[in-house]
């Protein structure tokens, strides 16, 4: 059933074309897409309101005529030069609360925005709320890029019967790992929690061609495990040449017992990276992948519960799903952005 007369909607059309108020504009919009059938659940979706928003301004258009906001007025706008400014500052500063960013805007500019206002001038600016990624203070980018390049030589030198692996070291501890995750608005989704310090000593290595993920669990990882591992590698790669292994430098890894046996084989060949450089080995993407399906907001009563989880994620469902993940666990490598 249409809901306007064709001199409504030719009005509409045309008032839209020439509304500068935004917020007037996605009004006119809404009631244009509700006569064209559209539900109030996509009309919200394609405008970033709520449905029942959507709802209310149908039809509020409907018995009223009415196209501004309910208190009258039309939400103040920044004008093109004050817009670059604000991007560039909220580009270098974070803000928890969406108020923090009306008061600057209100000191900066003297414009008053409404905190919907506000949410909506983010959203269509493409921002979302989300936390920033971590990245190490004290990481070296020339050091990175010139790793990457001989990472990338590397790998294009790869001979016939060569593999090349992504090797560290994980400890998951059996406690309750509490994340976001979308929860009902008003409900308490309350979670049990561990205080043990219990945790699993684990040393994996990463094979991108085939997605092969080799773990093996120790009592602590030390030198003696390291040498351990690396022989448990060879053992499962018997037809490999040669056995490329990149690492970073700790220092088990980089002890005089690791370096000795390193020497006496003829297949290994160990590949350090530069210090405070997690976002170049692959496989620690991997151990975050882990955590998200195994320890996420889960509780296990006891260690051994929890334990069998993680083992049961590294040999089967790893395997089975690694694929999936083929966009997270790529050598598309970015270095730090920079220098502390």
């Amino acid at each position: 059933m249409k809901l306007l007369t064709a001199e409504q909607r030719t009005r509409l059309l045309r008032g839209h074309r020439y509304e500068r108020n935004s917020r007037v504009a996605d009004r006119m919009k809404a009631v244009l897409l509700r006569d064209d059938g559209w539900s109030y659940e996509r009309i919200g979706e394609a405008l970033f309101l709520t449905g029942e928003g959507v709802r209310q301004q149908v039809e509020d258009f409907i018995r009223e005529q009415k196209l501004a906001p309910a208190n009258g007025g039309s939400e103040p706008q920044l004008d093109e030069k004050q817009t670059a400014e604000l991007l560039k500052h909220l580009d270098a500063t974070t803000y928890l609360h969406v108020k923090q960013i009306v008061a600057y805007v209100k000191l900066t500019f003297q414009i008053d925005y409404s905190e919907s206002g506000m949410t909506q001038w983010l959203k269509r600016n493409g921002f979302s709320y989300h936390k920033p990624a971590g990245v190490p203070a004290k990481a070296d980018r020339e050091a990175q890029i010139a790793f990457i390049a001989y990472y990338e030589a590397l790998k294009r030198g790869l001979k016939d019967g060569e593999k090349l692996f992504f090797m560290d070291g994980v400890h998951p501890t059996h406690q309750t790992r509490l994340v976001c995750g979308w929860i009902r608005k008003g409900l308490r989704k309350e979670l049990p929690t561990t205080s043990g310090q219990k945790r699993m000593n684990i040393i994996g290595a990463l094979d991108l061609e085939d997605m092969n993920l080799i773990t093996q669990e120790y009592a602590t990882i030390d030198g003696e495990a390291v040498v351990n591992y690396l022989k448990y590698l060879e053992a499962h790669l018997p037809t490999a040449t040669a056995i490329n292994v990149v690492l970073d430098c700790a220092r088990y890894h980089s002890c005089p017992e690791v370096a000795a046996y390193v020497a006496a084989s003829s297949r290994l060949r160990l590949h350090f990276l530069p210090p405070y450089s997690p976002n170049l080995n692959v496989i620690e993407r991997c151990w975050k992948i882990m955590h998200e399906h195994t320890t996420a907001n889960h509780y296990y009563p006891t260690f051994n519960q929890f334990a069998d989880a993680i083992n049961h994620f590294l040999k089967n469902i790893f395997p089975q799903k690694a694929r999936d993940w083929i966009d997270r666990l790529t050598d598309n490598f970015t270095p730090v952005h920079a220098n502390s």
